[in-house]
């Protein structure tokens, strides 16, 4: 299999993505792509740092909060209602390894925890989270 060079240009010249990766295998009925709503001033600093290891919340628990695309409304809602200056995290699931876990929450729903520190080489994108006048916030494209 040939690996194929990528790089993720992302908000004010930021670069994300490993330098060469291999072409993803199909993984059907398997999320791909998960999603960490971050203050964007905790994502500057994951940025300075190289790194980035979580929120309070996190911390707390032992692990990185992450939802699906099909979670990632009603995270927003529950945890972020009405905050501003936030960033919608993109990141590739496959590149987590076994340090991904998915974990029933009190919902009985599973969700994907990280027990560890994101490598921002698994990230795919950064997209601004734009708050509604009404507290809800509106998302670009999310993928599955």
């Amino acid at each position: 299999m040939q690996g194929r060079q990528v790089a993720l240009e992302l908000s004010r010249g930021r670069r994300y993505g490993r330098g060469l990766v291999q072409e993803p295998q199909p993984s059907f009925g398997f999320v791909r792509t998960i999603y960490k709503i971050c203050p964007a001033s905790a994502w500057r600093e994951a940025e300075r740092q190289g790194v980035y290891r979580g929120s309070p919340d996190d911390a707390r628990d032992g692990f990185i909060h992450f939802s699906t695309a099909a979670q990632v409304r009603e995270t927003a809602r529950r945890h972020f209602f009405g905050q501003k200056a936030l960033f919608l995290i993109e990141v590739d699931a496959d590149a987590l390894g076994p340090a991904l876990r998915w974990e029933r929450s009190h919902n009985d729903e599973l969700f994907p925890h990280l027990y560890g520190e994101l490598d921002l080489g698994a990230v795919r994108g950064v997209m601004q989270m734009h708050a509604r006048s009404d507290g809800h916030h509106d998302f670009p494209g999310l993928k599955p």
